[in-house]
């Protein structure tokens, strides 16, 4: 629906008529990951459509967290393609997701020095026993099917029928989420997992990843590589051990914080955290991943501690600390119109 372009003015792209907006990220050379413009943009323009009264309802196609989390218009996200890091933390805390055979969704960022935030803590550890902390260390691709599975979608739509429903929602004179729930019904279609899904794996998954550290975690996949011998534990030990050691701590220190917290609480420490990785205080990986995936493209990243037994609780602590010294430097603040007070505690 969308073409690609490089001018930052065209990143995000709105279509649709005076009831029905239509949110349409355009950045496909980098796989419609958020740049700066593109949240700045995005804010500005759900914020006009959340007052403006002749808007019903929100399309947003494809892929700032808090504000769709907590938006008062239904919005519904149509994910035919790659979700991932940022554009992923945009999904999956809206009403309705709906995603295709086309669908990809990964958390990969451990694999860049980096951790899984935009809110990830909280809507990955709100799903089936320990599968969020799964696709956090291992960056693990998920299909649609896998996401409507696990429940981080809602609805599976075949990619030829998206057109369709787009023009039934085009047509609808009311936000009642009773009928647009109608209206998305009509065209959803049954998708099983496929044999090799890790989803059907759950219980080796909960028995792994339920450990209390990393190394505990890799521990339990490497015995059960000798009895399973299943690609996909072949593939996570795999991706566990290419990570920066210091972003795999983060993330599950993050998330088994997050299974207490609500999304308030999850993107304030997240910002924090991520304030952090940025300023370069504990460490430098997250610059490191960058240069050797992205820049001299080497794929060979000296991560800084090296090795997990190397990252210490001392400096995984200091993340979770202000950044004091800055005087410039603040929490995250989030609108107090859309603060909730009530966490929805994590379900294993």
């Amino acid at each position: 629906m969308a073409s690609g372009g490089n001018n930052n003015d065209n990143q995000v792209l709105v279509e649709g008529n005076s009831r029905v907006k239509v949110v349409v990220l355009n950045r496909p050379q980098k796989y419609n990951a958020l740049s700066y413009q593109m949240v700045l943009q995005l804010t500005k323009e759900l914020k006009d459509f959340e007052t403006n009264p002749e808007v019903n309802f929100v399309i947003v196609k494809l892929m700032l967290n808090y504000l769709i989390a907590k938006y008062n218009k239904p919005q519904v996200f149509l994910i035919n393609g790659a979700t991932m890091g940022g554009g992923a933390g945009l999904s999956m805390n809206a009403r309705y997701k709906i995603v295709t055979e086309n669908t990809v969704f990964a958390m990969p960022e451990a694999a860049l020095g980096l951790f899984p935030d935009v809110g990830a803590s909280y809507f990955l550890s709100r799903l089936p026993g320990y599968f969020g902390e799964y696709l956090g260390l291992t960056g693990a691709r998920l299909d649609g099917a896998d996401m409507l599975a696990c429940g981080l979608a809602t609805h599976f739509v075949l990619s030829k029928d998206l057109p369709s429903l787009e023009k039934s929602l085009y047509e609808v004179d009311t936000a009642d989420p009773i009928i647009i729930q109608g209206i998305i019904a009509k065209y959803v279609q049954q998708t099983p997992l496929k044999e090799e899904s890790a989803f059907r794996r759950l219980d080796v998954i909960n028995k792994c990843f339920s450990k209390q550290s990393v190394e505990e975690i890799l521990s339990c996949l490497e015995q059960q590589v000798i009895s399973r011998n299943e690609k996909w534990i072949t593939t996570a030990i795999k991706s566990i051990n290419t990570a920066s050691p210091i972003s795999l701590k983060l993330f599950l220190l993050s998330i088994r914080k997050g299974r207490s917290e609500d999304l308030e609480q999850c993107l304030i420490r997240e910002y924090r955290m991520l304030s952090h990785v940025f300023r370069r205080t504990v460490s430098n990986d997250y610059f490191e991943g960058v240069r050797a995936k992205f820049l001299d493209k080497d794929n060979n990243p000296k991560w800084e501690p090296s090795k997990l037994e190397l990252v210490s609780n001392e400096m995984l602590k200091k993340f979770l600390t202000k950044l004091d010294e800055d005087e410039a430097w603040e929490d995250l603040q989030l609108p107090s119109e859309h603060r909730h007070t009530n966490p929805r505690i994590a379900k294993l």
